[in-house]
């Protein structure tokens, strides 16, 4: 009877695994076929599709577009969520479940429903152009992941250490950043990755708040497949899978991503 059970175990495991890495597996071997259609198996073996990726202009400027702005907007939500996840797990007040639920709200919304909102009352109200528009925005949408994830690695901290050190005479600011932040490095790293990821794949907000000329990557593709059907889309699909695959891999072997909780 034990036996049947790991057998069948085995079986689910096995069917996650397809069923979250086949489709991945399917777009990598699509991309090398030889035809001017996306079909699988392909036939031949040609990287002129991946060649074609670096040579589109839309692609290239779309893509630096999506990584200024998920940048840029993971930053400004450090700024604001690290702070605001270390007063949270740090001290008592008065509205303290408010402001936690306040911080976590835009990830409750749908995506499609708050780029509605941004572009009625904030973009048309402020008439601000695209680029101040896509990082308020995706700032938005950063700030659940950095409170969620920064907040979990504080609720492991020994606060008693910074005590500590201000009972030897270490100012509160000097403790933050040479005691706590340190301690909470692989965290912070994690929130970083998880908001970079969020914001450069989102296309419900980026549509609402992009415009003619200045579109993300996401909303490129989009576009892209609306009238080609040539494997140029698996191929560029491949390469953010495998800078991803890196990004994670470096991060992990230098801060330890493992070790979060």
């Amino acid at each position: 009877m034990k036996g049947k059970h790991h057998i069948a175990l085995g079986l689910i495991t096995f069917l996650v695994y397809v069923f979250l890495i086949g489709p991945l597996v399917i777009i990598m071997a699509a991309s090398f076929g030889e035809q001017n259609a996306l079909v699988f198996p392909g036939q031949g073996f040609t990287f002129k599709w991946y060649a074609q990726v670096f040579q589109m202009n839309s692609f290239i400027k779309a893509a630096l577009l999506s990584i200024e702005i998920a940048f840029a907007a993971t930053a400004i939500a450090l700024l604001l969520g690290v702070p605001a996840a270390y007063a949270i797990n740090r001290y008592s007040f008065p509205g303290k479940g408010f402001v936690k639920t306040l911080f976590l709200s835009p990830v409750l919304i749908p995506c499609i429903v708050l780029g509605f909102i941004m572009l009625r009352y904030v973009v048309n109200q402020w008439n601000l152009s695209v680029i101040p528009s896509l990082l308020i925005g995706h700032t938005l949408l950063s700030i659940p992941y950095v409170m969620r994830v920064v907040t979990s690695s504080l609720a492991n901290f020994d606060f008693s250490m910074e005590e500590a050190a201000g009972s030897l005479g270490a100012p509160k600011g000097y403790a933050f950043f040479h005691i706590v932040l340190p301690n909470i490095k692989s965290g912070i790293a994690s929130a970083c990755v998880m908001a970079v990821i969020n914001s450069f794949n989102n296309v419900s907000l980026s549509t609402f708040l992009t415009a003619p000329g200045v579109n993300m990557l996401p909303i490129e593709i989009m576009g892209y497949v609306e009238y080609h059907f040539d494997p140029t889309i698996a191929a560029l699909a491949t390469v953010m899978m495998l800078v991803t695959l890196g990004v994670m891999l470096l991060i992990e072997k230098t801060l330890g991503l493992q070790t979060v909780v």
